[in-house]
């Protein structure tokens, strides 16, 4: 049997504790009051924004899926869109940090952390990279944690698919240099982040904030809280 070796956790929902719903409504909101003042009404933005999203998701490897974001948004918007590169750099540096309301208690997520480095364990980020790094900093920087922490974080520079792609995982593990075997995965979306049981991984679903919006039955899924995660960490050898 191959070893696990090396943890990848999903971000939204799983290290960082909140619910998804309630980060959506806010973080919409502070961008929307970003971009009023350049010219862009709230409901095309975000309409604009879900299509680019839509659009990663179902990305097919071609190309990043910082490109195909690009190239549908503008195409809703308009190329003088192309304007909001920088201003979206910037917002997601400052202003996007006052979504940050949104996070509940944190956990000892660094704990988690340090243990499995101290086991020797590699430890990744996956979280689902519909967002540029700027942003993936700035909410790692919210429960006390940095890029730096892992060996990879996905971001929509560095990937081309999506979850619940499979691909996505494979991705990963080919930019880790693993196989799927030597990996486990730990994240609260039934559908998104147990894709990587498709590609050989382990896995593990975290329930504390739960997302699962199409009601999958989760019984196949090793599965807890996150005192049970802690446990599980802990027993890894």
């Amino acid at each position: 049997m191959i070893k696990v070796d090396t943890v990848l956790f999903d971000l939204d929902g799983t290290l960082l504790p909140m619910e998804q719903k309630e980060f959506i409504r806010a973080y919409f909101g502070e961008l929307a009051r970003r971009c009023a003042p350049l010219g862009y009404e709230r409901e095309p933005l975000i309409a604009a924004l879900w299509k680019g999203t839509s659009a990663m998701i179902a990305n097919d490897g071609v190309v990043d899926n910082k490109a195909r974001f690009w190239e549908v948004f503008l195409q809703e918007l308009g190329e003088r869109a192309q304007e909001l590169d920088a201003e979206l750099e910037d917002f997601y540096a400052t202003d996007f940090n006052r979504v940050k309301q949104v996070v509940r208690a944190p956990q000892d997520v660094r704990g988690l952390l340090t243990t499995l480095r101290a086991k020797g364990y590699g430890v990744a980020l996956a979280s689902n990279p519909i967002f540029p790094a700027v942003a993936l900093r700035a909410r790692l920087a919210w429960v006390g944690l940095g890029a730096e922490d892992f060996d990879l974080a996905t971001s929509y520079e560095n990937s081309a698919y999506c979850k619940p792609n499979p691909k996505y995982f494979s991705e990963i593990f080919a930019q880790l240099g693993k196989r799927g075997e030597q990996c486990l995965m730990v994240g609260n979306n039934p559908r998104d982040d147990m894709a990587a049981a498709q590609v050989g991984a382990q896995v593990f679903l975290l329930t504390d904030y739960l997302e699962n919006e199409q009601g999958l039955d989760i019984s196949p899924y090793p599965h807890g809280d996150f005192a049970a995660l802690v446990r599980l960490i802990e027993a890894l050898p």
